[in-house]
């Protein structure tokens, strides 16, 4: 059976480890984005800084930051779970990107995944959750968040009809000198 928010749900044990990775499946009531084409978007869930996570008709999982950037972050809702298992720092990720370079994208990820104070409790939270599923690690989750975003196509806007930006941002891990000493 594919991994829906609805299977994902009435595993309230795993629900609870995902929690410890910063995401609620539980929607806003109040909508504060539109999505073109679409008129009722199906939000599944929130993050700790006020993102939001839809699930589009295309079965595509869309986020969107309450900063002004938006994009599609998982071919799937299963994916968008293995992302968030094997990267919860997905979104800083997407911070050091260099605009949406690859290469800088998976030195982000490696400098983060170094710099982890919890990492047995993270590590512990990954076995839970894919144990919890059934849920297989994903192959390269850094390659499909990058594939994902790249190839985002939904345009999202403020109430006020505002555009927002993409999810790739500008800064790369040599800007902070915590992550570029990690990576060294």
């Amino acid at each position: 059976m594919p991994l829906t928010p609805e299977v994902l749900t009435a595993n309230g044990d795993v629900v609870a480890w995902l929690g410890s990775l910063d995401i609620s499946f539980a929607p806003d009531e109040e909508r504060w984005f539109t999505i073109d084409g679409i008129e009722n978007p199906r939000q599944i869930g929130s993050d700790g800084s006020g993102g939001a996570f839809v699930l589009l008709p295309s079965r595509h999982v869309l986020y969107v930051s309450s900063e002004g950037r938006a994009g599609i972050i998982a071919e799937s809702f299963e994916a968008f779970v293995q992302l968030v298992v094997a990267r919860p720092y997905w979104f800083d990720i997407l911070k050091f990107s260099a605009g949406g370079d690859l290469a800088e994208m998976r030195r982000a990820a490696d400098a983060l995944e170094a710099t982890l104070d919890d990492e047995d409790d993270i590590s512990e939270a990954r076995e839970e959750i894919r144990g919890g599923l059934d849920l297989p690690e994903a192959d390269d989750p850094v390659g499909a968040l990058y594939e994902a975003v790249a190839a985002s196509d939904a345009i999202v806007r403020a109430t006020d009809g505002s555009p927002f930006t993409t999810l790739f941002n500008r800064f790369s891990i040599d800007s902070n000198p915590t992550l570029r000493n990690a990576a060294a």
